[in-house]
């Protein structure tokens, strides 16, 4: 098993890939077909690996295909507005908050409070909104690009040389990095300065860096890795067989 393992790691971790970035598609379509169950599944099996701020995820089925906060500052409906015309959300928000459903105001929905995350968490969707992939935005991004790479890695698997570290550093963790902290250092309890929303441009542009410089620095070390524990399983594979025949 182990050398089978060895053999046929990149198959294993492209299909890993394939299925961690299928299923967080499939969540809004069975929740848009009816069917919660599987749909709600999905959604708790992802979520200690993603905040799932609606406000930061794609939808399908509604509107728009996303709904970032007013401070995004894009020419679409915002999230807040879509959110005060939504009772799902505002049910949510109130649970949340301690308040009545009626009394909500879009100065409520503005404020990036506890209750707004919560909520926005917790709700996958409805027919105005559209429903949520169950991973954010950036998420569903790196993952993506990840399998992407992990396609291409193949062509180039017999010449690719793992990425140099301050390649990584420089195209892989700085754009994510100072994309996401300068973000989330605006917001309480930090307010280091006026916070500030990533556009899903943003996002999208630096989850894709991200997810492919995954796959140049580990591809190729892995690759090295179980060539190391492959040839000699081989050879003792080997040895047997001979003996077996003698």
């Amino acid at each position: 098993m182990l050398l089978g393992i060895c053999r046929r790691w990149l198959d294993l971790a492209t299909l890993f890939l394939a299925i961690y970035v299928a299923l967080p598609v499939l969540a809004p379509v069975f929740m848009k077909l009816g069917l919660e169950a599987p749909g709600s599944a999905i959604y708790t099996l992802y979520s200690p690996f993603c905040h799932q701020f609606a406000f930061r995820s794609w939808f399908i089925g509604g509107q728009q295909t996303t709904w970032p906060r007013g401070l995004a500052g894009l020419d679409t409906v915002s999230f807040e507005r879509g959110a005060l015309e939504s009772p799902a959300f505002r049910e949510l928000f109130a649970r949340y908050a301690g308040q009545d459903p009626a009394d909500i105001t879009l100065e409520d929905l503005s404020a990036f409070t506890p209750a707004l995350q919560f909520a926005s968490r917790a709700f996958p969707g409805d027919e105005n909104f559209g429903f949520k992939l169950s991973l954010c935005e950036r998420d569903i991004t790196i993952y993506g690009a990840m399998l992407a790479g992990a396609l291409l890695y193949r062509r180039w698997r017999s010449k690719l040389r793992p990425a140099p570290i301050w390649l990584y550093v420089l195209l892989g963790l700085a754009p994510v990095g100072i994309d996401g902290f300068s973000q989330l250092l605006g917001y309480p309890p930090f307010s280091l300065w006026p916070p500030r929303e990533t556009t899903p441009a943003f996002r999208v542009a630096t989850g894709a860096l991200f997810g492919l410089m995954n796959v140049w620095l580990g591809f190729p070390w892995l690759e090295i890795s179980f060539q190391e524990l492959r040839e000699p399983l081989e050879r003792r594979l080997a040895g047997r067989r001979r003996l077996a025949g003698t």
